[in-house]
């Protein structure tokens, strides 16, 4: 479901390649970010919560290797290198400056997806089905699309589900309406962008209550699911 997903970056500086990947990545349910160089690149890392990223290692601009130091600098994100290289000096360089794995191209998507699967289970970054806030006055089960507030349970469209479950698994994070909109009602939607405030009027009416808010409006930028 849409509302487990993941944000992979995918850095590359062939466009075929970006396509292909980002639509097998999406169709298994993952939010693709793309860059095409890498200052593009870093400023994504640095900017949006990524869950794994997928960096070639020859781009016009700045090497793989170089990146990959720079986010490990300050991230532990995994990383899974892409090349034509098949010299095996360049694996190890590759590995050495952070990388978690190594594919040549050409490869395939369905290799490339099953190892970023195996990646995100091995560094412990697979998909949490089930949340907890404030000392469990609200339980969100993400598989079974249920949510429990104290010990009734709650009951919520699938929107109002996909929107409350999205920003509770990005707890901190700001969501703009029409990102929203996208993640949620999908890139298609044509519809006005203000209903996404009648989706958040309700749920705030269903799981909220008086001293306990989860739901924030970001006036001029969205919402966000608060921390606390």
């Amino acid at each position: 479901m849409s509302i487990k997903q993941k944000n992979i970056l995918v850095v590359d500086d062939e466009e075929s390649i970006v396509e292909v990947i980002k639509a097998y990545l999406e169709k298994d349910g993952y939010y693709v970010y793309i860059a095409y160089d890498g200052r593009r690149a870093l400023d994504i890392a640095r900017s949006e919560r990524l869950d794994f990223i997928v960096l070639d290692l020859m781009l016009p601009d700045v090497m793989g290797e170089d990146i990959c130091k720079e986010i490990r600098s300050y991230s532990k994100v995994p990383i899974l290198m892409l090349t034509a290289k098949v010299n095996e000096g360049d694996k190890i360089n590759g590995l050495d400056s952070g990388a978690d794995d190594y594919l040549i191209k050409p490869f395939s998507p369905k290799e490339l997806l099953a190892r970023i699967r195996a990646i995100l289970r091995r560094t412990g970054n697979e998909d949490k089905s089930n949340l907890s806030f404030n000392n469990g006055d609200l339980q969100i089960d993400i598989d079974k699309m249920e949510i429990r507030k104290g010990n009734k349970n709650i009951e919520l469209t699938s929107t109002e589900f996909k929107i409350l479950a999205l920003l509770a698994t990005n707890k901190g994070r700001i969501f703009s309406r029409e990102e929203l909109i996208n993640r949620v009602l999908g890139y298609d939607y044509e519809g006005y962008d203000r209903t996404i405030d009648t989706h958040i009027k309700n749920i705030r009416q269903k799981v909220e209550s008086e001293g306990i808010k989860y739901i924030a409006t970001v006036y001029g930028a969205g919402y966000k699911f608060l921390e606390g």
